[in-house]
């Protein structure tokens, strides 16, 4: 009996869907340069589209034609090792910057990551609760709302707001690791998210645009 032989790794990287979650990654890299570089608008930009693009590979997933068990199976892995970069790293990132790199922020950065692998790795194993309930928060709901909480950024010192925004990313690490069931969204939930992603691009758009 003879094995089949196995594909090339860069044979999936022309699968639509999984452009599209590179795509995403590379959101997510950019996001993070800009963190380091201390440009939290263009940071936020970055992770807003990291999440668009996240969630549309999973739509086109689903309607494309012809995909293999085996090209799913690996799409899913993709997905998974690109959102711990984009909301375990990258989150992590924009705290301990915005912080000034500062040793009492390395604790919160710790547990941003840890909360992602974590998270991520029971999903793989266990999946949702049912097919549009999540055991806990999803991790992309931390970065949207962390998009949100940063329109009020100017109304805080930078001390006072690097405060907020660890208390914040504390407590939602907490919901993604608890047992509440959350609602997956979906279906026409995109196009909410996609008027959100614009507006907020646009904002912080508008921001960059005032600073440079």
């Amino acid at each position: 009996m003879t094995n089949k032989k196995q594909p090339g790794m860069l044979t999936f990287a022309k699968d639509l869907p999984n452009i599209c979650s590179l795509i995403g990654l590379l959101s997510a890299v950019l996001g993070i340069y800009f963190a380091i570089k201390g440009n939290f608008p263009a940071a936020i930009i970055g992770v807003l589209w990291a999440v668009l693009f996240d969630w549309y590979d999973g739509i086109i997933a689903r309607k494309l034609k012809g995909r293999t068990k085996i090209q799913g199976i690996f799409g899913a892995q993709l997905d998974s090792m690109i959102d711990i970069v984009s909301f375990g790293i990258l989150p992590a990132i924009i705290l301990l910057s915005y912080g000034n790199y500062s040793v009492w922020f390395i604790p919160g950065a710790f547990v941003i990551i840890a909360t992602g692998t974590i998270r991520l790795s029971y999903f793989n194993v266990y999946g949702l609760i049912d097919s549009k309930t999540y055991k806990g928060l999803a991790l992309d709901n931390n970065v949207l709302i962390l998009a949100f909480v940063f329109l009020f950024e100017h109304f805080f010192k930078h001390s006072t707001f690097s405060i907020f925004i660890y208390v914040i990313l504390m407590i939602l690490s907490a919901l993604n690791l608890s047992s509440i069931p959350t609602p997956k969204f979906g279906g026409k939930w995109i196009y909410v998210l996609v008027i959100y992603v614009i507006t907020l691009t646009s904002v912080f758009g508008w921001i960059l645009y005032n600073k440079a």
